[in-house]
C-alpha cells in the first residue's frame, strides 16, 4: 500500500538551548496543531451552516402551512 500523502506526522523534540533551534525543532508539531485547528473549524463552521439550513427549511414550511384564507 502506498503512503497516504495527507497523513500527518508528529514528532517532538527536546528543547535545545538555543531559543530558534527550539523552534525549529517544535515547527512539525505546531503545522500539526495548526492542520488539527483548522479540520476542526471548517467541521464546526459546516454543522453551523447545516443548521441555520435547517432552520430556514422548517420556517419556510411553517409559512407555507400556515392558516389560509
Amino acid at each position: 500500500m502506498a503512503r497516504r500523502p495527507d497523513r500527518i506526522r508528529i514528532e517532538v523534540f527536546a528543547p535545545a538551548s538555543d531559543a530558534e533551534t527550539a523552534k525549529e525543532a517544535f515547527r512539525p508539531s505546531d503545522d500539526a496543531v495548526r492542520s488539527l485547528a483548522h479540520l476542526i473549524g471548517r467541521q464546526m463552521a459546516r454543522e453551523q451552516f447545516e443548521r441555520a439550513r435547517a432552520m430556514e427549511r422548517k420556517q419556510a414550511r411553517q409559512n407555507r402551512s400556515g392558516p389560509m384564507r
